[in-house]
């Protein structure tokens, strides 16, 4: 897999974090630490305190909050309305996460201009994604997978199929498996679920890709499956597709640019390409998830 060593966003961000001005459990988040590591931690918590505020307040995106429970619900009952594209979130250190992804370039936020970077806005990103045929493209992005890089293997057509989702995951603690008490969905200002990456400004971190190429895969597989958008958090998206692929061939097939796209989901997941093929054939739900 390339990699460029120029710097980033996330680099010097990460900076920033080893001299205490953001401290943070995942790139770019700013979050509060234990009073009795520094004695200048007042002082630093109130920056960090700072920053959370002003990223929030650039999330202008309307807001609902519901009980996990009712969230897929409330999804369903704002879709219909149809003032804007809702996405469920997650907790409230998922939307923090959230804003932190949409702010991370903007100079007002965060206090530092970055090299070679611009803030781009979602109408300047669709334009970029408009040209962008997924999956061919995705190779063109510097941080992406090669097919070299892609080593699990094709496997077996398993006897019985993995786990499937149940529903969005985002609605649930990742480690307890509970729902959760608050989930936030926003009302993004968009037509189709496919767009709202380029609203939020998603991705481009680590083998996630930049907006645009979200945008290119999300809008390939709702005009070949009718998937939508139903959820997205720091690092996970939920997609439900209203046709599943039909053939074993079909499946496979889908698999491939699914692995190619988050290989994640199977060198840490599945475990094989056609594990991941019977998933997709089993279940309405898709899951991506960026380490």
């Amino acid at each position: 897999m390339s990699v460029s060593m120029k710097p980033t966003r996330r680099s010097i961000l990460g900076g920033l974090a080893a001299t205490g001005l953001v401290c943070a459990t995942r790139p770019g988040l700013a979050q509060s630490v234990p009073a009795s590591t520094d004695p200048l931690i007042p002082e630093r918590r109130a920056e960090q305190e700072a920053m959370r505020a002003r990223m929030m307040a650039a999330l202008k995106y309307e807001r609902i909050t519901v009980p996990g429970g009712r969230a897929l619900a409330e999804w369903e009952r704002l879709k219909r309305i149809g003032r804007g594209w809702p996405v469920i979130i997650g907790g409230d250190e998922d939307l923090a996460r959230i804003a932190d992804q949409f702010t991370m370039d903007d100079p007002a936020v965060s206090g530092v201009r970055l090299p070679d970077t611009k803030l781009r806005s979602p109408a300047e990103i669709l334009a970029t994604a408009k040209q962008l045929r997924f999956p061919t493209d995705l190779r063109k992005w510097p941080g992406t997978y090669q097919p070299n890089d892609l080593g699990a293997p094709i496997g077996e057509w398993p006897s019985e199929v993995g786990q499937v989702l149940p529903g969005p995951s985002i609605a649930t603690d990742i480690l307890s498996g509970k729902v959760l008490d608050r989930v936030h969905i926003l009302l993004i200002p968009a037509r189709f679920g496919w767009e709202v990456p380029a609203y939020l400004r998603w991705g481009d971190w680590n083998a996630c890709p930049p907006p645009e190429y979200h945008v290119a895969a999300l809008r390939t597989w709702h005009a070949a499956f009718g998937a939508e958008l139903v959820a997205i958090n720091g690092d996970t998206m939920n997609l439900r597709a209203a046709n599943r692929p039909k053939t074993r061939d079909a499946a496979m097939a889908l698999a491939r640019d699914q692995y190619g796209y988050c290989p994640d989901i199977v060198d840490q997941g599945a475990a094989s390409v056609a594990a991941l093929a019977a998933i997709l054939m089993a279940s309405e739900w898709w899951f991506f998830w960026w380490d």
